[in-house]
């Protein structure tokens, strides 16, 4: 593989659709939906990808039933205390973003844990977006930003996309090289809106569950047949 894209980003979704397919209730497409997030971080780890950003559960997912909700917190919970020692194993680093105040008291606990646990790893940055949006997020800066022109520590002449990004909730990672979105939809969910600019995107019908190991390599595979210009000609490319 030539290429290797510095920050991935996943929209993992499906796991509900795959378990009414099956007659079987949502939260199993979630369990099985755990195993595919596993074999993707090991994967992305072996491969040396510096940041892998994992669409967890949106300021959306709010609005669902109350039981699946508490289901996902507590799958969230049992598959940190599972994953932690791998995570360690690998010298991957937790990160998260997203308002992740609104999280439950065990939750942000855990996380808390095992991203003071896994700070000082040197090798893949994996992040977690929780109660994350991407409208929000950028509200939340230009809140912040003008909050500090209205108290002089800011001129509104030094604003640019700089300091935008400064106050993202992901101002510690660069931009998305390649989106990967699983079950068909081709829709960006309100994730990563000003991360993604220049990103490659590529979508998948399968669903999130049975996303595979291979499944993962064709989307590499996708990323290293673009040419990536931003903004220039082929022949500046090349030249």
């Amino acid at each position: 593989m030539n290429r290797i894209p510095k920050h991935v980003a996943i929209i993992m979704d499906g796991n509900g659709r795959w378990a009414e397919k099956r007659g079987e209730k949502r939260i199993k497409g979630h369990i099985k939906g755990v195993k595919s997030v596993k074999i993707v971080v090991e994967e992305a780890a072996k491969l040396k990808i510096k940041f892998l950003t994992l669409f967890t559960f949106s300021t959306e997912n709010w609005k669902r039933p109350k039981t699946e909700i508490d289901t996902l917190m507590k799958l969230l919970v049992s598959s940190l205390k599972d994953e932690f020692e791998e995570l360690n194993k690998n010298n991957i680093k937790l990160n998260t973003i997203g308002n992740i105040n609104n999280l439950p008291n065990k939750v942000q606990k855990e996380l808390n844990y095992v991203e003071n646990k896994t700070s000082k790893n040197s090798g893949m940055v994996l992040t977690l977006a929780l109660s994350y949006g991407a409208k929000e997020e950028i509200t939340n800066a230009l809140k912040i930003i003008s909050d500090k022109i209205k108290n002089n520590i800011i001129s509104i002449e030094k604003v640019d996309q700089y300091t935008i990004n400064n106050h993202l909730y992901t101002h510690n990672l660069p931009d998305v090289d390649l989106l990967i979105r699983s079950s068909g939809e081709q829709r960006i969910s309100n994730f990563l809106l000003w991360q993604i600019a220049y990103a490659e995107l590529y979508f998948t019908d399968i669903l999130w569950p049975d996303f595979n190991k291979l499944d993962f390599y064709k989307a590499l595979d996708f990323y290293n047949e673009r040419e990536r210009r931003f903004g220039k000609t082929s022949k500046q490319i090349n030249d």
